[in-house]
């Protein structure tokens, strides 16, 4: 799998597509508002189905037709003239921010139009692409980490990127690897597909790459952030269905600020939603908020499969850690169930449920509550780094 690297006029070409496809999309609420208001509803209810009809219909059709003329001119243009730019060579941690801050916004979009912005699955090291199928190219092969086939993967949270692992001169994953004695490898995904298609691309890349690493793999570690949690509990589940190879090598599974059991903000986004759709007169607006992508909607409840189920165990045979954090310095009602890390609850990153079909069975000695912490604090923090150092060292 070789992924191309973008240029600058790819960036522009899928910028000038989002631009237009939002230019659009704010259209047709407007007149669909306008369109509700012409037909004066009761102020509760259905909202009216159907386009505005005559002179008012005719204007919204022109400004429509218009405004698709110009993105297909402007995007022929544009395509014309990334074939003749060379790709960049490397790579902005601004632009990197923004483009993968984007793909979790509306990156199910993006991959659904083809829009070059749509971030494709990668593994990462150094900032530059390895391809599972060229490693005997890529690395050294006489590196004793190579040699001894231990290897750490660190999987990113929603609107993030590898890069941003690396924090105030920290990075977790560099020094686990010294620690562990372990290779050490960034996973770059669009955070705005389902989890559970993340989690299906990510076992298919893990075969991959235990296949073709230079010496056999003696042991996997999976580190990952927030929504990454979730996406390597979805890889490991379907690895578990279909007998995947690669899930025998891993020993160990570690969860920062992963909202297991859901997220209360995105859970906020749906009630907004609802009731939005209460008024005829307000629902075109809930368009807009549901325009944000199946990745965010999967944290409502941390469904980590297609089919939404949410009774999906911690995967077999693996020791599995979970990190959480408050911003609060004590115990209570509030911190475990809301304020949490600022997004994520002290229950939910501990899977701690009532229910105890819904609770992940994380062994006591395997949790970890860190008090006076913000959800991204958990990425830099030394005191995070230390427990998860003495946790995996502990083989």
């Amino acid at each position: 799998m070789t992924v191309r690297a973008p240029s600058w006029a790819t960036d522009v070409r899928g910028a000038a597509r989002l631009a237009f496809d939002a230019t659009s999309a704010v259209t047709g609420v407007v007149e669909h508002m306008h369109r509700t208001i012409q037909l004066r509803p009761f102020a509760v209810g259905a909202s009216p189905q159907g386009r505005t009809r005559g002179i008012t219909g005719l204007v919204y059709r022109s400004i429509q037709g218009g405004v698709g003329l110009v993105a297909g001119g402007v995007d022929a243009g544009l395509g014309l003239l990334a074939q003749g730019v060379p790709a960049s060579t490397r790579r902005s941690p601004r632009r990197e921010a923004v483009i993968s801050a984007l793909n979790g916004l509306h990156g199910d979009y993006f991959a659904r139009t083809g829009n070059p912005l749509a971030i494709t699955m990668s593994l990462r090291q150094g900032g530059q692409t390895i391809d599972p199928r060229e490693l005997q190219a890529r690395l050294d092969a006489a590196d004793a980490r190579v040699r001894g086939g231990r290897l750490l993967v660190m999987v990113h949270g929603l609107c993030m990127n590898d890069l941003q692992w690396h924090r105030d001169g920290h990075d977790h994953g560099a020094a686990l690897a010294e620690a562990l004695d372990a290779v050490p490898l960034y996973l770059h995904y669009n955070s705005g597909l389902h989890v559970a298609e993340n989690g299906r691309q990510l076992s298919a890349l893990l075969d991959d790459l235990v296949a073709h690493w230079p010496h056999p793999v003696s042991e996997l570690v999976i580190v990952g952030h927030s929504m990454g949690g979730l996406v390597a509990r979805s890889a490991c589940h379907q690895a578990t269905t279909a007998g995947a190879a690669w899930l025998s090598s891993l020993r160990s599974l570690v969860c920062l600020g992963t909202p297991h059991l859901g997220a209360p903000l995105e859970r906020g986004g749906r009630w907004i939603d609802r009731a939005l759709a209460v008024s005829p007169y307000s629902a075109p607006l809930a368009r807009l908020g549901k325009a944000r992508s199946a990745g965010i909607q999967d944290l409502a409840r941390g469904a980590v499969t297609a089919a939404g189920n949410l009774n999906v165990p911690l995967p077999p045979g693996v020791r599995c850690f979970a990190v959480a954090a408050t911003l609060g310095d004590r115990h209570g009602v509030l911190a475990r169930h809301v304020v949490g890390d600022g997004l994520v609850p002290v229950n939910s990153a501990l899977g701690r449920h009532r229910d105890p079909a819904r609770a992940l069975a994380f062994a006591p000695g395997d949790q970890r509550l860190f008090r006076g912490m913000g959800h991204l604090e958990l990425l830099g923090r030394p005191e995070v780094f230390v427990q998860l150092r003495s946790w995996l060292a502990a083989r």
